[in-house]
Protein backbone atom coordinates (compact mmCIF):
# COMPACT_ATOMS: atom_id res chain seq x y z
CA UNK A 1 0.00 0.00 0.00
CA UNK A 2 2.94 2.37 0.30
CA UNK A 3 3.23 2.71 -3.39
CA UNK A 4 0.00 3.11 -3.71
CA UNK A 5 0.25 6.48 -1.53
CA UNK A 6 3.03 7.70 -3.01
CA UNK A 7 0.85 7.79 -6.41
CA UNK A 8 -1.30 9.50 -4.75
CA UNK A 9 1.56 12.11 -3.58
CA UNK A 10 2.40 12.19 -6.67
CA UNK A 11 -1.12 13.14 -8.15
CA UNK A 12 -0.37 15.99 -5.83
CA UNK A 13 2.37 17.36 -7.36
CA UNK A 14 1.75 16.64 -10.94
CA UNK A 15 -1.48 18.79 -10.22
CA UNK A 16 -0.17 21.75 -8.77
CA UNK A 17 2.16 21.40 -11.73
CA UNK A 18 0.05 21.48 -14.53
CA UNK A 19 -2.56 23.79 -12.40
CA UNK A 20 0.12 26.53 -12.57
CA UNK A 21 0.84 25.42 -16.22
CA UNK A 22 -2.95 25.85 -17.37
CA UNK A 23 -3.41 29.05 -15.36
CA UNK A 24 -0.39 30.71 -17.14
CA UNK A 25 -1.42 29.67 -20.15
CA UNK A 26 -5.22 31.29 -19.33
CA UNK A 27 -3.09 34.63 -17.84
CA UNK A 28 -1.24 34.80 -21.35
CA UNK A 29 -4.26 34.94 -23.67
CA UNK A 30 -7.58 35.90 -21.69
CA UNK A 31 -9.16 32.73 -23.10
CA UNK A 32 -12.34 31.47 -21.24
CA UNK A 33 -11.90 27.70 -22.22
CA UNK A 34 -8.04 28.33 -20.95
CA UNK A 35 -9.65 29.22 -18.39
CA UNK A 36 -12.25 26.44 -17.99
CA UNK A 37 -9.16 24.06 -18.16
CA UNK A 38 -7.60 25.35 -15.42
CA UNK A 39 -10.36 25.71 -13.33
CA UNK A 40 -10.78 21.70 -13.99
CA UNK A 41 -7.09 21.02 -13.01
CA UNK A 42 -8.33 22.78 -9.43
CA UNK A 43 -10.51 19.73 -8.99
CA UNK A 44 -7.81 17.83 -10.25
CA UNK A 45 -5.67 19.29 -6.98
CA UNK A 46 -8.48 18.59 -4.27
CA UNK A 47 -9.21 15.02 -5.45
CA UNK A 48 -5.71 13.83 -5.45
CA UNK A 49 -5.96 14.98 -1.89
CA UNK A 50 -9.37 13.22 -1.24
CA UNK A 51 -7.38 10.34 -2.72
CA UNK A 52 -3.95 10.58 -0.18
CA UNK A 53 -6.44 10.10 2.21
CA UNK A 54 -8.60 7.68 0.86
CA UNK A 55 -5.89 5.25 0.30
CA UNK A 56 -4.10 6.15 3.50
CA UNK A 57 -7.26 5.39 5.28
CA UNK A 58 -8.27 2.33 3.11
CA UNK A 59 -4.80 0.80 4.38
CA UNK A 60 -6.19 0.19 8.10
CA UNK A 61 -6.14 -2.39 9.55
CA UNK A 62 -9.72 -4.07 10.81
CA UNK A 63 -10.70 -3.08 14.12
CA UNK A 64 -13.08 -3.53 16.95
CA UNK A 65 -15.78 -1.23 15.17
CA UNK A 66 -14.77 -2.21 11.00
CA UNK A 67 -13.97 -5.83 11.35
CA UNK A 68 -14.41 -5.69 7.93
CA UNK A 69 -11.86 -3.41 6.89
CA UNK A 70 -11.64 0.10 5.65
CA UNK A 71 -11.81 -0.58 1.96
CA UNK A 72 -14.58 1.05 0.83
CA UNK A 73 -13.68 4.13 1.72
CA UNK A 74 -11.98 4.38 -1.40
CA UNK A 75 -14.86 4.66 -3.27
CA UNK A 76 -16.52 7.57 -0.93
CA UNK A 77 -13.39 9.69 -2.51
CA UNK A 78 -14.53 8.66 -5.97
CA UNK A 79 -18.08 9.70 -5.09
CA UNK A 80 -16.83 12.84 -3.70
CA UNK A 81 -14.27 13.61 -6.90
CA UNK A 82 -17.88 13.14 -8.93
CA UNK A 83 -19.08 15.55 -7.17
CA UNK A 84 -16.49 18.14 -7.66
CA UNK A 85 -16.32 17.86 -11.45
CA UNK A 86 -20.36 18.70 -11.35
CA UNK A 87 -19.34 21.86 -9.14
CA UNK A 88 -16.12 22.86 -11.37
CA UNK A 89 -18.84 22.05 -14.79
CA UNK A 90 -21.29 24.33 -13.14
CA UNK A 91 -18.26 27.01 -12.37
CA UNK A 92 -17.27 26.93 -16.38
CA UNK A 93 -20.36 27.20 -17.44
CA UNK A 94 -20.87 30.38 -15.70
CA UNK A 95 -17.84 31.69 -16.83
CA UNK A 96 -18.63 30.67 -20.54
CA UNK A 97 -22.05 32.68 -20.12
CA UNK A 98 -20.27 35.55 -19.39
CA UNK A 99 -17.95 35.19 -22.08
CA UNK A 100 -20.51 34.71 -24.63
CA UNK A 101 -22.41 37.80 -23.35
CA UNK A 102 -19.41 39.79 -24.05
CA UNK A 103 -16.85 38.06 -26.45
CA UNK A 104 -13.20 39.02 -26.87
CA UNK A 105 -10.11 37.78 -29.22
CA UNK A 106 -7.62 35.74 -27.80
CA UNK A 107 -4.49 37.61 -26.90
CA UNK A 108 -0.90 36.27 -27.50
CA UNK A 109 -2.58 32.68 -28.22
CA UNK A 110 0.28 30.68 -29.43
CA UNK A 111 2.31 30.96 -26.47
CA UNK A 112 -0.43 29.96 -24.62
CA UNK A 113 -1.69 27.36 -26.02
CA UNK A 114 1.72 25.58 -26.75
CA UNK A 115 1.94 25.88 -22.47
CA UNK A 116 -1.34 24.60 -22.25
CA UNK A 117 -0.47 21.52 -24.58
CA UNK A 118 2.76 20.86 -22.81
CA UNK A 119 0.44 20.63 -19.64
CA UNK A 120 -1.47 18.44 -21.09
CA UNK A 121 1.17 15.83 -22.34
CA UNK A 122 1.80 15.90 -18.33
CA UNK A 123 -1.58 15.17 -17.45
CA UNK A 124 -1.76 12.25 -20.46
CA UNK A 125 1.68 10.34 -19.01
CA UNK A 126 0.77 10.55 -15.53
CA UNK A 127 -3.31 9.43 -16.45
CA UNK A 128 -1.93 6.79 -17.85
CA UNK A 129 -0.05 5.65 -15.07
CA UNK A 130 -2.44 6.07 -12.45
CA UNK A 131 -5.18 3.59 -14.52
CA UNK A 132 -2.19 1.10 -14.79
CA UNK A 133 -1.13 0.87 -11.20
CA UNK A 134 -4.80 1.50 -9.77
CA UNK A 135 -5.31 -1.74 -11.86
CA UNK A 136 -2.45 -3.51 -10.69
CA UNK A 137 -3.40 -2.63 -6.87
CA UNK A 138 -6.69 -2.84 -7.08
CA UNK A 139 -7.66 0.56 -6.06
CA UNK A 140 -10.78 2.38 -7.76
CA UNK A 141 -9.50 5.75 -6.01
CA UNK A 142 -5.96 5.66 -8.20
CA UNK A 143 -8.25 4.42 -10.96
CA UNK A 144 -10.70 6.84 -11.25
CA UNK A 145 -8.24 9.67 -10.39
CA UNK A 146 -6.55 8.60 -13.55
CA UNK A 147 -9.47 7.89 -15.71
CA UNK A 148 -10.55 11.76 -14.73
CA UNK A 149 -7.02 13.26 -15.75
CA UNK A 150 -7.68 11.18 -19.15
CA UNK A 151 -11.10 12.76 -19.65
CA UNK A 152 -9.47 16.27 -18.48
CA UNK A 153 -6.46 15.70 -21.36
CA UNK A 154 -9.07 15.10 -23.96
CA UNK A 155 -10.91 18.29 -23.01
CA UNK A 156 -7.70 19.78 -23.41
CA UNK A 157 -7.29 18.99 -26.99
CA UNK A 158 -10.49 20.10 -28.23
CA UNK A 159 -9.66 23.20 -26.04
CA UNK A 160 -6.54 23.61 -27.97
CA UNK A 161 -8.07 23.09 -31.13
CA UNK A 162 -10.78 25.05 -30.91
CA UNK A 163 -9.02 28.25 -29.35
CA UNK A 164 -6.34 27.49 -32.25
CA UNK A 165 -9.70 27.95 -35.00
CA UNK A 166 -10.95 31.12 -33.03
CA UNK A 167 -7.45 33.30 -33.08
CA UNK A 168 -7.11 32.15 -37.15
CA UNK A 169 -10.88 32.71 -38.11
CA UNK A 170 -11.39 35.93 -35.22
CA UNK A 171 -14.50 34.51 -34.54
CA UNK A 172 -14.54 35.64 -30.59
CA UNK A 173 -17.85 33.60 -29.80
CA UNK A 174 -15.89 30.08 -30.39
CA UNK A 175 -13.99 30.74 -27.21
CA UNK A 176 -16.55 30.92 -24.63
CA UNK A 177 -18.87 28.17 -26.45
CA UNK A 178 -15.49 25.81 -26.36
CA UNK A 179 -15.61 26.64 -22.41
CA UNK A 180 -19.47 25.30 -22.32
CA UNK A 181 -18.26 21.67 -23.88
CA UNK A 182 -15.49 20.97 -21.96
CA UNK A 183 -18.21 21.65 -18.97
CA UNK A 184 -20.69 19.66 -20.59
CA UNK A 185 -17.79 16.96 -21.21
CA UNK A 186 -16.64 16.60 -17.38
CA UNK A 187 -19.95 16.38 -16.15
CA UNK A 188 -20.65 13.29 -18.24
CA UNK A 189 -17.02 11.71 -17.20
CA UNK A 190 -18.34 13.37 -13.40
CA UNK A 191 -21.48 10.73 -13.97
CA UNK A 192 -19.11 7.96 -15.30
CA UNK A 193 -16.95 8.00 -11.83
CA UNK A 194 -20.57 8.40 -9.45
CA UNK A 195 -22.30 5.44 -11.03
CA UNK A 196 -19.24 3.02 -10.83
CA UNK A 197 -18.21 3.88 -7.32
CA UNK A 198 -21.96 3.62 -5.93
CA UNK A 199 -21.71 0.21 -7.64
CA UNK A 200 -19.14 -0.48 -5.06
CA UNK A 201 -20.73 1.09 -2.12
CA UNK A 202 -23.73 -1.21 -3.00
CA UNK A 203 -22.19 -4.63 -2.80
CA UNK A 204 -22.09 -5.23 -6.91
CA UNK A 205 -20.93 -8.69 -7.45
CA UNK A 206 -17.11 -8.93 -8.84
CA UNK A 207 -17.18 -9.54 -12.74
CA UNK A 208 -18.26 -12.72 -14.35
CA UNK A 209 -14.57 -13.76 -15.81
CA UNK A 210 -13.46 -13.40 -12.23
CA UNK A 211 -16.83 -15.33 -10.59
CA UNK A 212 -16.02 -18.14 -13.04
CA UNK A 213 -12.30 -18.34 -12.36
CA UNK A 214 -13.23 -18.97 -8.46
CA UNK A 215 -15.98 -21.35 -9.67
CA UNK A 216 -13.41 -23.28 -11.52
CA UNK A 217 -10.58 -23.23 -8.86
CA UNK A 218 -13.31 -24.77 -5.92
CA UNK A 219 -14.26 -27.38 -8.08
CA UNK A 220 -10.72 -28.31 -8.88
CA UNK A 221 -9.31 -27.59 -5.08
CA UNK A 222 -11.94 -28.94 -3.44
CA UNK A 223 -11.16 -32.64 -3.01
CA UNK A 224 -13.01 -34.53 0.04
CA UNK A 225 -15.98 -32.42 -0.49
CA UNK A 226 -19.11 -33.42 -2.66
CA UNK A 227 -20.69 -30.24 -4.03
CA UNK A 228 -20.50 -26.06 -3.42
CA UNK A 229 -23.70 -23.81 -3.52
CA UNK A 230 -25.28 -20.43 -2.39
CA UNK A 231 -21.21 -18.13 -3.67
CA UNK A 232 -21.78 -14.78 -3.02
CA UNK A 233 -19.47 -12.25 -3.76
CA UNK A 234 -18.45 -8.25 -3.29
CA UNK A 235 -15.68 -6.09 -3.80
CA UNK A 236 -14.64 -3.69 -1.32
CA UNK A 237 -11.38 -1.38 -2.58
CA UNK A 238 -8.82 -4.01 -3.05
CA UNK A 239 -10.50 -7.03 -0.92
CA UNK A 240 -12.46 -9.14 -2.61
CA UNK A 241 -15.05 -11.21 -0.25
CA UNK A 242 -16.52 -14.35 -0.99
CA UNK A 243 -18.17 -16.85 0.92
CA UNK A 244 -20.33 -19.89 0.13
CA UNK A 245 -21.73 -23.52 1.47
CA UNK A 246 -19.18 -26.54 1.16
CA UNK A 247 -21.07 -29.89 1.55
CA UNK A 248 -19.21 -32.69 3.03
CA UNK A 249 -19.98 -36.88 4.02
CA UNK A 250 -21.23 -36.90 6.91
CA UNK A 251 -18.89 -38.74 8.19
CA UNK A 252 -16.18 -36.35 7.73
CA UNK A 253 -14.01 -35.51 11.23
CA UNK A 254 -14.29 -31.40 11.44
CA UNK A 255 -10.37 -31.46 11.36
CA UNK A 256 -10.41 -33.00 7.83
CA UNK A 257 -13.00 -30.68 6.49
CA UNK A 258 -10.91 -27.82 8.02
CA UNK A 259 -8.11 -29.42 5.97
CA UNK A 260 -10.53 -29.03 3.21
CA UNK A 261 -11.49 -25.19 3.22
CA UNK A 262 -7.69 -24.42 4.54
CA UNK A 263 -6.68 -25.88 0.36
CA UNK A 264 -9.68 -23.97 -0.64
CA UNK A 265 -8.84 -20.80 0.57
CA UNK A 266 -5.37 -21.02 -0.54
CA UNK A 267 -6.20 -22.13 -3.87
CA UNK A 268 -8.64 -18.72 -4.08
CA UNK A 269 -6.05 -16.44 -3.44
CA UNK A 270 -3.61 -17.47 -5.42
CA UNK A 271 -5.80 -17.72 -8.12
CA UNK A 272 -7.57 -13.92 -7.73
CA UNK A 273 -4.83 -12.20 -4.88
CA UNK A 274 -6.36 -10.96 -1.79
CA UNK A 275 -9.38 -12.06 -0.32
CA UNK A 276 -11.66 -12.85 2.49
CA UNK A 277 -13.00 -16.19 2.38
CA UNK A 278 -16.14 -17.60 4.79
CA UNK A 279 -16.89 -21.45 4.39
CA UNK A 280 -19.86 -22.64 5.42
CA UNK A 281 -19.69 -26.07 5.74
CA UNK A 282 -22.66 -28.14 5.80
CA UNK A 283 -23.45 -32.67 6.09
CA UNK A 284 -24.21 -34.30 2.70
CA UNK A 285 -28.22 -34.24 3.44
CA UNK A 286 -28.28 -30.69 2.72
CA UNK A 287 -26.56 -30.91 -0.73
CA UNK A 288 -29.06 -28.89 -3.63
CA UNK A 289 -27.08 -30.38 -6.39
CA UNK A 290 -27.24 -27.38 -8.51
CA UNK A 291 -23.95 -25.68 -7.07
CA UNK A 292 -20.54 -26.14 -7.84
CA UNK A 293 -19.41 -29.86 -8.64
CA UNK A 294 -16.56 -30.88 -7.73
CA UNK A 295 -14.35 -32.81 -9.66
Amino acid sequence: MTSVRSLAQGSIAVGLLVLAMKYAAYHLTGSVALLSDAIESIVNVVTAIVVLLATTLSAKPADDDHPYGHHKVEYFSAVLEGVLIVLAAILILREAYQGYLAPRLVEAPWVGLLVNAAASIINAGWAWVLIRQGRIHRSPALAADGRHLLSDVYSSIGVLGGVGVAALSGIAVLDPILAALVALNILWAGWGLMKESLSGLMDEAIPPAMLASIKQTISAHADGAIEAHDLRTRRAGSMTFIDFHLVVAGSTTVSAAHDICDKLETAIRQEIGEALITIHVEPDDKAKHSGIVVL
